[in-house]
């Protein structure tokens, strides 16, 4: 996927609309949709196109747990254009495009990861609304920020690094801990692969950095980092190093 081109004019009128709107009139799903979810997707492609003909991965993953959901409320109504635009307009990389994720708790949640296209257009405004809020999570102090890196090392395809060797980019977004072991057997019905074994949080890391650069970015405003800040900032700092993010003010996302 990845064809068309990215309307500021557009995302604009959409804005305005959802802006007047409640969260629940902008999200309305009350389930996953079938074809976000991981367990029937086969694979994500970025592919390069007439209109991106030097395309880069990008994907996103925000918590949409029951602390998190004002993150995919103002990303829809007011962040997903600052972001476009400003990728287009300083061009750190070329042609972007994005893939939107919805993360939530593996051991609790019916809806641990919903994976959206990669998509240059409008259509990735249009997506992200279709993501359900489940709102729940649970109380173990930490959120599936490693879904995103699993399913991106083994059902994605970009062309930025099969045809030129350079790596997309994935960023989650949240304000808990970094997860833990990973238990096989829920993520195989999760997902639908085949892992053998339990997979530790770095070895899910290792393999999505194989080909993105992987970023988490804080939400000093969350719940859990609000009132745990230097616990989970040291964590991710242990994690990811220079690549964790401290964020104080959402709407800078």
């Amino acid at each position: 996927m990845g064809r068309g081109l990215w309307s500021s004019a557009d995302y604009s009128a959409t804005a305005s609309v959802r802006s007047t709107q409640t969260r629940e009139q902008v999200f309305t799903k009350k389930t996953m949709a079938k074809e976000f979810d991981p367990k029937y997707i086969d694979i994500r492609e970025s592919v390069d196109s007439e209109d991106s003909p030097e395309s880069t991965a990008i994907i996103v993953g925000l918590d949409v747990t029951g602390s998190m959901g004002f993150i995919a409320e103002h990303i829809a109504n007011h962040g997903l254009g600052t972001l476009v635009d400003g990728i287009l307009d300083t061009k750190p990389v070329s042609d972007p495009h994005i893939m939107m994720m919805g993360i939530g708790d593996i051991n609790y949640d019916t809806a641990p990861l919903q994976v959206t296209q990669f998509e240059a257009d409008n259509r990735i405004s249009d997506q992200i609304v279709d993501i359900w809020l489940e709102g729940r999570g649970g109380g173990n102090h930490f959120e599936s920020y490693d879904l995103p890196w699993i399913f991106a090392a083994n059902k994605t395809k970009i062309d930025c690094f099969e045809k030129r060797g350079k790596k997309g980019y994935l960023f989650t977004i949240g304000d808990e801990l970094p997860p833990r072991t990973t238990n096989s057997t829920i993520l195989n019905e999760t997902c639908n692969l085949q892992a053998q074994g339990d997979l530790t949080t770095e070895e899910a890391l290792q393999a999505a950095q194989k080909k993105y650069d992987v970023f988490h970015i804080i939400v000093e405003q969350g719940n859990f980092a609000s009132s745990n800040g230097k616990q989970v900032i040291d964590a991710w700092n242990n994690l990811l190093g220079k690549h964790a993010i401290l964020l104080n003010n959402y709407k800078h996302i």
